[in-house]
C-alpha cells in the first residue's frame, strides 16, 4: 500500500496544533497528524499528515496559506522494511560499561560489560542516539566515582534503557514513567527481556504526577532525557522531589540550549557537576543544593 507525507513548518506551537487539526477534515481523510518543535531555537513547528491515498495538493496549499505556514511538501513514502532496516543499520553502542544492542547482535556481547538489549524498532532510546549515550556515560561515571543512588527515577523514560542502566548499578528498584503508554508498554517488554522484571516499574505519569511517583519522593537520582523546554518547565519539580546532595543527569539538549537549561536549573537550587557534549548534543550532570 502506498502511503504518502504532507510536511510544513509553522511558527508557534498554537498554530502548528490548529493546522494539524484542521487537517483532520480534508478528504481524502489523513490516518494521522502530528507536530514537534524544531529544536533550532527559531520557534517553528513542523506539522506533518500521513495518508495511505495521494492527498489533495489545492487543498494543503490552501490550509498552508490560511495559517501562514510554508507550502506543504507532499512525498511518496518508500515501501521499506524499516525494522530490517534499522536493524541493519544499528550496530551496538559502547557507552561507558554498558553494551546496548539488538537481539540480532547478541552474539557479539564481548566479556565485563553491562549488556542491555533493545529493539530497534521499539521507542525513543536505543542507545544509537547521543543523548541517550551521554546519560549512559553520566551514569557509568557516578558509579565509578562511588555514588550511592536508593531512590532512582526514570523521567520520559522511553524504552527504559536509562532505567535499566540504573538497576544494573545499584540493587534498588528503579520507578520508569512516560507519559506515552505505548513507550511505557515497551519499557515493560524490555525489562522482562532484560531479566530486571521487579526492579524496574514502569508506569504511565506526566513528569512527578503519579502516586507511585509522589509515595517513593525524594529521589537521590532522576533521569531525564526528554527535551529542552519540558526539561525547564520540571525544574521546580526537580528541587522539590529531590535529596539535598542527590544528582540529576539530564539530555534531550542541543549544545546550543545547554546554558539556558542549567540557568533554569540553578535558578531552582542545583549545581552543575558536569557537562559532556557528544556532536551537537549534550548530557547534564547536577547536584540538589543544600
Amino acid at each position: 500500500m502506498a502511503t504518502y507525507s504532507a510536511l510544513t513548518h509553522v511558527r508557534g506551537r498554537s498554530p502548528a496544533e490548529a493546522l494539524a487539526l484542521a487537517c483532520e477534515d480534508l478528504d481524502p481523510e489523513p490516518v494521522g497528524t502530528g507536530i514537534f518543535e524544531i529544536e533550532d531555537g527559531s520557534g517553528r513547528w513542523e506539522v506533518g499528515a500521513y495518508f495511505t491515498e495521494k492527498p489533495d495538493d489545492i487543498a494543503l496549499a490552501l490550509l498552508a496559506a490560511a495559517y501562514g505556514a510554508n507550502p506543504f511538501v507532499i512525498s511518496q513514502v518508500p515501501d521499506v522494511d524499516w525494522v530490517t532496516h534499522v536493524k541493519r543499520e544499528l550496530t551496538p553502542v559502547r557507552a561507558g560499561r554498558f553494551y546496548v544492542h539488538g537481539s540480532h547482535d547478541a552474539d557479539t556481547v564481548p566479556e565485563g560489560v553491562e549488556a542491555l538489549c533493545i529493539e530497534a524498532a521499539m521507542a525513543f532510546g536505543t542507545g544509537h542516539h547521543d543523548t541517550t549515550k551521554g546519560c549512559l556515560e553520566a551514569l557509568d561515571r557516578l558509579a565509578t566515582e562511588g555514588y550511592e543512588a536508593r531512590r532512582i527515577v526514570d523521567i520520559g523514560c522511553g524504552t527504559a534503557v536509562l532505567a535499566m542502566a540504573a538497576a544494573r548499578l545499584w540493587p534498588v528498584t528503579v520507578l520508569a514513567g512516560d507519559i506515552d503508554p505505548v513507550a511505557v508498554d515497551t519499557a515493560a517488554a524490555n525489562v522482562i527481556a532484560n531479566g530486571l522484571n521487579g526492579r524496574v516499574v514502569c508506569i504511565e505519569a506526566a513528569g512527578f504526577d503519579h502516586p507511585l511517583l509522589e509515595e517513593n519522593a525524594p529521589y537521590d537520582l532522576v533521569l531525564a532525557n526528554i527535551l529542552k523546554q519540558p526539561l525547564i518547565d520540571l525544574a521546580p519539580g526537580m528541587a522539590a522531589n529531590v535529596l539535598p546532595g542527590g544528582r540529576v543527569i539530564l539530555s534531550g539538549i542541543l549544545v546550543t540550549q545547554a546554558d539556558e537549561v542549567t540557568a533554569a536549573y540553578e535558578g531552582s537550587g542545583f549545581r552543575l557537576d558536569a557537562r559532556d557534549d557528544l556532536s551537537e548534543w549534550t548530557a547534564l550532570t547536577l547536584s540538589r543544593c543544600g
